[in-house]
Order: structure tokens, then sequence, then C-alpha cells
């Protein structure tokens, strides 16, 4: 919920006229109701007549800088700085990231729009905004001259070392970062994430002694599971420090010191040939990198015992190839620095070139949307403790980019599947014959 309007009261801006024209071009087809509100308090209402949402531009420079842009992120980074504010659904204010990017200007029209936004001169409430949460690359980065193992720690630190105590405040109880196992929509995000834990265990047929590495094992959760549930030794790596830390703490007060052995680690350090037995990752090949997909399995492959299994759970796009987009490129600048998806058919094939069996592939894409969406509740219920840790343009920028995702998700437009493997060897069946063994605790 945005802050109320401040200045409902104040003197008329001869700005928001030309302010008014723009806005009835941009929002001549827009497919909602939408009320603006202007710096100097006057507002409009276009589209249907029951606003879902209201824009509040609190900056009449905000609002010429968007235009003259001409690029939907402007809007954004407004938005992250608190020049622009969203009240009521966010879900539906996000209808505006698809009518903005299929706007057909002529280039008459875009010279008038142009032409009346340089007529908007800085107003003397102006809100002067903050400073946004984003990456941005250095010199050497630009050039690729920085190493690619420390540019990754620095894209993983970025997102995940932003505040243990800010995730705590949404994620479930024991910080599960990832795509939740609903065995019915009404269940509780607790209980579905421990759905998911045991899912991924069962899948991998863990026997007790078995040797258990997880890629980026996140706070510890999995690991802490399979050891509890499973009996196994278990391995994490993780590059965030914050993480690594936390998962320590909790693997001494659980008292599985003796079980579980954690590493601030990058995945191609890892020494070794056929050393574990199974093999899982989650939520973690989505920042390998394109390019670098064929190596992060070879590493898997070179790791896992022949006939050993492998799970990797992660997100993929429906367009291949993680070209430039206002998408890509938002997750890229604000959320995921190295974030790069490819399509589920892409990332088979690539297993299967680098030695895999395919024996499992899963769709979980329903259950990342509902989610995605507590994530979002909690978020929002807990505003005022999440600004006790982060800067406000961090807590919009999360919120933001999960109310997006969840969007994404129930479109269609991003999946997540979960990939069982085997490392092929002759002879070796590593797999029942049918699935049912995965569900006979719930008969």
């Amino acid at each position: 919920m945005a802050a109320p309007f401040q200045n409902s009261h104040a003197a008329s801006d001869p700005g928001t006229e030309s302010a008014k024209h723009i806005l009835s071009r941009l929002f001549r087809n827009f497919d909602g109701g939408i009320r603006i509100c202007l710096w100097d308090g006057s507002e409009m209402r276009l589209g249907c007549d029951y606003p879902e949402f209201s824009l509040i531009f609190r900056s009449s420079k905000a609002f010429k800088d968007m235009v003259l842009s001409r690029h939907p992120l402007r809007l954004v980074d407004s938005y992250f700085q608190g020049l622009i504010d969203i009240d009521g659904d966010l879900y539906s204010a996000l209808k505006l990231r698809h009518h903005l990017t299929s706007l057909r200007l002529s280039g008459m029209e875009k010279a008038t729009l142009a032409a009346k936004a340089l007529m908007i001169r800085p107003y003397k409430a102006d809100s002067q905004g903050c400073q946004t949460h984003q990456w941005t690359k250095t010199f050497r980065q630009k050039l690729g001259l920085e190493p690619n193992k420390k540019l990754n720690r620095q894209a993983i630190s970025f997102h995940y070392d932003v505040s243990n105590d800010f995730y705590a405040l949404w994620l479930d109880e024991q910080r599960i970062y990832s795509c939740a196992y609903y065995e019915d929509a009404g269940q509780s995000l607790e209980q579905a994430q421990r759905n998911k834990l045991d899912h991924i265990c069962r899948k991998l047929r863990l026997k007790p002694g078995e040797r258990l590495l997880d890629i980026g094992c996140g706070w510890g959760a999995l690991i802490c599971w399979a050891a509890e549930h499973y009996g196994v030794n278990a391995h994490g790596i993780t590059l965030s420090r914050n993480q690594y830390d936390y998962a320590r703490q909790t693997i001494t007060r659980r008292g599985l010191g003796q079980k579980i052995t954690l590493e601030l680690l990058d995945y191609r350090d890892i020494t070794g040939e056929a050393e574990y037995d199974k093999l899982v990752s989650v939520g973690m090949f989505e920042h390998v990198g394109l390019k670098n997909l064929p190596l992060y399995f070879a590493t898997a492959h070179r790791l896992l015992k022949p006939g050993g299994l492998f799970l990797n759970h992660g997100i993929t796009s429906d367009e291949s190839g993680w070209k430039k987009t206002v998408t890509t490129e938002f997750i890229n600048r604000y959320v995921f620095p190295d974030g790069q998806l490819e399509t589920i058919s892409t990332v088979q094939q690539i297993m299967e070139d680098t030695g895999f069996e395919i024996h499992d592939v899963e769709n979980l894409r329903q259950h990342y949307a509902l989610t995605l969406r507590e994530w979002v509740n909690r978020l929002e219920s807990h505003r005022e403790q999440a600004l006790q840790h982060v800067p406000e343009s961090v807590y919009r920028i999360w919120l933001l980019y999960m109310v997006a995702s969840a969007l994404q998700f129930e479109e269609g437009g991003t999946g997540i599947y979960q990939i069982l493997t085997s490392k092929r060897a002759p002879f070796l069946n590593p797999v029942p014959l049918t699935r049912r063994d995965l569900y006979r605790h719930s008969e």
C-alpha cells in the first residue's frame, strides 16, 4: 500500500496539462482501469470506470524522464526510488508491462509526445527519491577482464547476502528459497516446502550411509532433511557467505555435525571423481550462465558414481538463448546479475550430451506460482519489519520481482522442472520400473 498522496491541495502546475495529454495517448487502449495522481495533486482516470490501482507520480522530472527515455524500466526504476508509487493491486498494475511494451506510435506521435514532455518544468514540491539497489558493472567487467569465478561470487552476494533476517520474514521456517510442492492449493507454505524436500529425497531413492552432494545448498534445509530422515552423509556447497554461516549454525544446533559437511565453494572447484552416490541441485543452475551449462553438467557427471542419480531442479524459459528484453534486463539489473534461463529441451539435450540418462521430468510451474504468491503476501504483511533490515528500494525490488514472477509462471512464459537423471552405466538400473514408490507414503 502506497503512502497517501500529499499534494492534493497544492497549486496547479501548468506542466500537468501536458502530462495529461501524454497519458491520454499512452493509455488510449489500456485493457483495465487506472487512476493517475500527478505531482500537483490533480488526477485523472483512464480505461474502464473502476480503477484497479492508482499510479502516483511524486516527481515531474521522473515523469518527464519516463516519456523521453521511452524505456519501461525507467518507470520501474522510478518506482524503486519512491518517485512513483502504486496504490492498490500490484498484480493488476503489472498489466502495464504488456501495455507499454506493445505500444505502437507513429513518428509524428513520438515527436508530439516528446515536445509535450519538454514543456514540463521541475515542480517545487518534487520528491527527490532514493538510491536504487541495482547491479552496475565495473569498467573491468564491461571489458570482460574480471575473472569469471569472482564475478559469480559478487553476483551471488548481490542477491543472497542482502540480509538473512529479511529473508526470514517471508520464507518458511526452514528458509527454503525455491519452489514448494503443494499436494493441494490450500496447504501452508511450511507443509508444501516439507513436501518438496521429501519428494526430492524419494526421487533420489536415498539410503542410509550414501554420500549426497548438494550443489548450491542455500540455508541448508535439504541436506539437513536428507541427513535426519534418510540417514545419508551430506555435503553442501554455496557461494553465499550469509547462507554458509546460517547453515553451519543450523547443522550445529540440530546435532548433525557428524552427518553433514559444508563448504563456501564454487562448483568448478570441487575435486574428485565418482565421489558421490547421489547429487542434487535446487535453484542454482539458473546462475551458471548458458555458456557454462556444459561445464556445470560435466562437473556433476564427473563427481557422480556410475549408476548414481542426479536431480536438477531449476527454472526454464519458453524462449531459447536469453535474448535481451525488458524482462531479462530487469532481472539482470535488479535481481540476479548472472541469471540466465534456457528452454527445457535445450537443458535436456546438454544433459544427454554430457552422458546422463534422463529418467523423469516433472513440471512444477503451477507450484511456483502458488509459492510466489504466498511469499508476496508474507512480505507485504511484514513491510515495517522488512524496512528495519533493508532499504525501501530493496523491499520494492523484491516485491515487484516476485509479483512479476508469479504472473510469468501463471501465464506460462516461465517454467520450472525437476529432471532426474543417472550416470550411464551398462546393466545398472538405478530406478524402479514404476513411480509408485514416490507416492506410497500418501496412500
